[in-house]
């Protein structure tokens, strides 16, 4: 689950002895968080600490995390001039490398407990962040590249992919098991402009990543699209290429099965129900599971965790998963 361990006191501890970057830049600190839901949950798989900003960060954008307000970038693209500013040729393995460490050392430490999932954001979140300079109920500006600034949008966001599939070709020779792409703003653009400028870039993400590993005599691991609001693409996604769509929870788990039959589904729980009691959750879970079933399916929430979620919630999510499904598979 994306963020799993910021409501954590444990993550909490870590996280007001050292900046947020500090840690994602720190392999043993990295490592840390990411084992520890791991030691409380019986967890199918670990997800790397990390975020997906790194990318920019790497191209000379500076980015920080501002207490309250979440990243920001003090310097963003503003126009297509500012594109000149980023360093496009980059050496993924040189600049991201305390990434791939921190695979490697958590791969070590989890000893073939759970597999370890690796990710990164996809090109048209990143280039949003990068040009709204923080979060944005609009994304306006951003948007108003993709009207006004055609082709500076498409050449940004070839520069992101660009990046992207080395980071990701990085990470399975480190050790990630599996991949997941987060393309958290689909949801504002509507199904035209996702079309043009996000799905033709996910889709060359994972043709060029699984051809790379292949070419390195890798066998290619599963990778997952997760395009948050995309309930316009669902087809498209369907035939993007990828082995798994992540669903948020305005889907119905029925109308997504009825379009997407070559692909696995994960999702797609109200993280909000997190807050709701025992057997309320338990009751949740179950219609979740009876809805989805229990083939070509990961359980999990329809987006992040947030840090008021109890952690004794998700302890009841997670053995209701397994138990309610084990049942159903009998």
């Amino acid at each position: 689950m994306r963020q799993a361990g910021r409501y954590l006191p444990e993550f909490r501890e870590l996280r007001a002895e050292h900046n947020f970057f500090k840690i994602v830049q720190t392999p043993p600190l990295a490592c840390e968080i990411t084992l520890q839901p791991i030691r409380r949950f019986q967890l199918d798989a670990a997800i790397i600490f990390c975020d997906i900003l790194v990318i920019n960060q790497a191209l000379g954008m500076e980015c920080v995390m501002v207490p309250g307000k979440g990243p920001t970038f003090p310097q963003p693209i503003a126009k297509p001039e500012d594109l000149k500013r980023l360093d496009k040729d980059v050496n993924v393995q040189d600049k991201l490398s305390y990434v791939f460490s921190a695979i490697t050392l958590t791969r070590q430490e989890l000893k073939g407990q759970v597999p370890l999932i690796g990710f990164a954001g996809a090109p048209w979140t990143l280039m949003a962040y990068s040009i709204e300079g923080e979060g944005s109920k609009t994304y306006s500006k951003s948007k108003k590249w993709l009207y006004t600034h055609v082709e500076a949008s498409h050449h940004f966001l070839q520069i992101l992919t660009d990046v992207i599939v080395p980071y990701l070709v990085c990470q399975v020779e480190a050790g990630a098991q599996l991949l997941q792409v987060f393309d958290s703003h689909a949801g504002i653009l509507g199904k035209d402009l996702f079309c043009t400028f996000s799905l033709p870039y996910l889709k060359q993400i994972v043709t060029r990543v699984k051809d790379s590993l292949r070419s390195k005599s890798i066998e290619p691991v599963p990778m997952i699209v997760f395009a948050k609001d995309a309930h316009y693409g669902l087809e498209e996604l369907n035939n993007s290429g990828y082995d798994v769509v992540g669903l948020d929870w305005t889907i119905q788990p029925q109308q997504a099965r009825a379009v997407m039959s070559k692909v696995s589904l994960q999702g797609n729980l109200d993280p909000c129900a997190m807050y709701c009691n025992k057997d309320d959750l338990t009751s949740k879970v179950k219609q979740m599971l009876s809805q989805f079933g229990t083939q070509k399916y990961i359980a999990n929430l329809g987006h992040g965790m947030y840090p008021d979620f109890p952690p004794e919630s998700l302890e009841t999510f997670v053995n209701a998963v397994h138990e309610i499904s084990e049942k159903m598979n009998q």
